[in-house]
């Protein structure tokens, strides 16, 4: 799985692969490898958005400590 796969492609490749899955023609075997992907691309995202809450939190508690100790 590259690493400078975007958040946005990661989703579009998770809906790819669930209406694969989802389809009645495709081998056990290639269910399985879909499966694997899938679980990879939902991690990808899971910390993708995890990394986007942190930011913005710090930058929320950044903002909170200018408002509060800054030259207003």
């Amino acid at each position: 799985m590259p690493e400078n796969i975007t958040f946005e492609q990661a989703i579009a490749r998770l809906e790819e692969i669930a209406d694969r899955l989802e389809s009645e023609e495709i081998t056990l075997d290639e269910s399985i490898r879909l499966y694997e992907e899938g679980m990879k691309m939902a991690k990808l995202c899971s910390d993708r958005l995890k990394t986007a809450r942190q930011k913005i939190t710090e930058f929320s508690d950044d903002e909170g400590a200018e408002s509060e100790y800054g030259d207003d």
